[in-house]
């Protein structure tokens, strides 16, 4: 459907993280050797996200994005490597049928210093998010007064599963502890995507997330693979290049990235669902 990367250590170019080894993630959107049943290519836009300091010592998120194959963009070699972050997230997009191919639909979706991409689909993504909202709304005294109104998903850059989901997975980080507190993301994205499946179990839920510290990212479906030392860390949803240390991460996973910290840990157990990998892309949404 996607595919999707994150890096974080020492500073490096913007756009030398888009172009990158030998199966980069450029080469992955014409390429891509494990979509599983996503479609064939990623050549529905593209969009990079990095980190910066301000001149008040806080952290922001920039992002570039382009509703055109990322092949075709010349700022990826002539603009984005005049960029240098310690943090980067990028993705590339294949987009469902029904859905709009337009800038605002490509990922990464961003926030105050998150940043968030979506690999995979939600069946019926209107009717579930809506119900998603609703159950989270019902129980707002312990989450959040206000944040989940259903209303709030008209607050999406795009009529797209993955805009969507972002406006849930951002107010479940409202609820939050302040920078410095990690524990709230894992559980936010672990609740989201129980959620999601509760009410579309055919629904495939690589979340990516990162907030210029941690890198967090889920499992269902579709691959990801992680290369993780004492100087950097990368989540990749297919390694770029041939080093041995890659990774791959397990279906189910909730994983937590730092240099010098991998941790992965099951996904709660979908509710009992026919088949969800028998859907072919280009389902009506």
């Amino acid at each position: 459907m996607c595919r999707q990367l994150g890096y974080l250590g020492p500073q490096v170019r913007v756009g030398d993280m888009l172009t990158l080894g030998t199966h980069s993630l450029r080469t992955q959107a014409w390429a891509p050797k494990d979509m599983r049943r996503g479609g064939t290519i990623n050549a529905d836009g593209f969009g990079v996200a990095w980190w910066r300091d301000d001149a008040d010592d806080s952290v922001t998120v920039s992002r570039y994005r382009n509703s055109a194959p990322i092949w075709t963009d010349p700022a990826v070699e002539e603009v984005l490597p005049q960029l240098e972050s310690w943090a980067v997230l990028a993705a590339v997009r294949s987009a469902t049928v029904g859905m709009p191919i337009e800038r605002s639909a490509c990922a990464p979706f961003t926030h105050g210093r998150w940043a968030f991409s979506h690999n995979g689909m939600v069946p019926q993504w209107r009717r579930t998010l809506a119900a998603v909202a609703a159950e989270f709304d019902s129980t707002a005294a312990e989450l959040g007064a206000g944040l989940f109104e259903p209303t709030r998903l008209l607050e999406a850059e795009s009529a797209t599963d993955s805009a969507t989901l972002w406006v849930l997975l951002r107010g479940l980080l409202a609820t939050g502890a302040p920078d410095g507190e990690w524990g709230a993301a894992p559980a936010a994205l672990s609740l989201l995507v129980s959620a999601v499946l509760a009410h579309a179990p055919r629904s495939r839920l690589n979340f990516l997330l990162g907030d210029g510290a941690q890198l967090w990212a889920t499992t269902w479906h579709h691959s990801l693979s992680a290369l993780v030392t004492d100087d950097f860390a990368i989540l990749s949803s297919e390694p770029f290049d041939d080093d041995p240390r890659w990774q791959p991460i397990p279906d189910r996973s909730l994983v937590t990235a730092r240099p010098g910290a991998l941790s992965v840990d099951p996904l709660p157990t979908a509710p009992a669902s026919p088949e969800y990998d028998a859907i072919p892309k280009g389902t009506p949404q």
